[in-house]
């Protein structure tokens, strides 16, 4: 055990003005992130703190963590597209999601239920890391341009030029994030809100 993650669930991750109180969502979900965390220790793997929250890796790779949201403990799978899911309890954390998927539960009794399926699926992520197997992600062209943002691209070339030198995963949190309003005003504003941001070379969540 890592005591790093001893201090999280005492104290949580530290992102939100929570971090450290009574009110912090690691105290509503306390016992279900250890028998979480059991679990996943019991298949071998081994316990890190990344991203604040904690993660469980093999040979470095991460491939679980174990987090706590404000509705439920999760345990989330970093490849879980991949896994067969016989017993379909993997969901898509957000509609956009490629490769995680995640198990949220609300109780150590439902935990308990589901042990040995949590079990197999740990070890079947730990071959899916030992065979060296990727999830195909969708190219940026595959993504939805908003018709706001193209004609914004159409009449700035120092805003098209920043835009194609962003990395492909900044293109991607940009178009989803403008794509996802459902107006054209609003559309429109998102983008004129982050040219600024876009030409500076920066992504949407920097």
């Amino acid at each position: 055990m890592n005591p790093k993650i001893d201090h999280y669930l005492s104290d949580g991750c530290g992102r939100c003005s929570l971090y450290s109180t009574p009110e912090c969502k690691v105290h509503t979900w306390q016992e279900e992130l250890k028998y979480l965390r059991r679990i996943v220790l019991d298949c071998g793997l081994d316990e890190e703190l990344k991203w604040s929250v904690p993660c469980y890796t093999h040979n470095g790779h991460t491939l679980v963590m174990v987090v706590a949201f404000k509705e439920s403990a999760t345990l989330s799978f970093f490849k879980g597209a991949l896994l067969r899911d016989e017993h379909g309890i993997l969901m898509k954390p957000g509609k956009n999601s490629q490769a995680s998927r995640v198990v949220r539960f609300t109780s150590v009794k439902e935990i308990a239920k589901l042990e040995d399926v949590l079990k197999a699926y740990i070890f079947e992520a730990i071959d899916v890391d030992k065979a060296g197997l990727k999830i195909k992600k969708k190219a940026t062209s595959e993504y939805e341009m908003p018709e706001e943002f193209q004609e914004r691209l159409d009449s700035d070339v120092d805003l098209k030029e920043a835009f194609e030198a962003l990395t492909p995963g900044r293109q991607k949190g940009y178009l989803l994030y403008f794509a996802g309003a459902k107006q054209s005003k609003t559309r429109a504003s998102r983008v004129e809100k982050y040219v600024p941001k876009i030409l500076k070379g920066l992504g949407f969540h920097d």
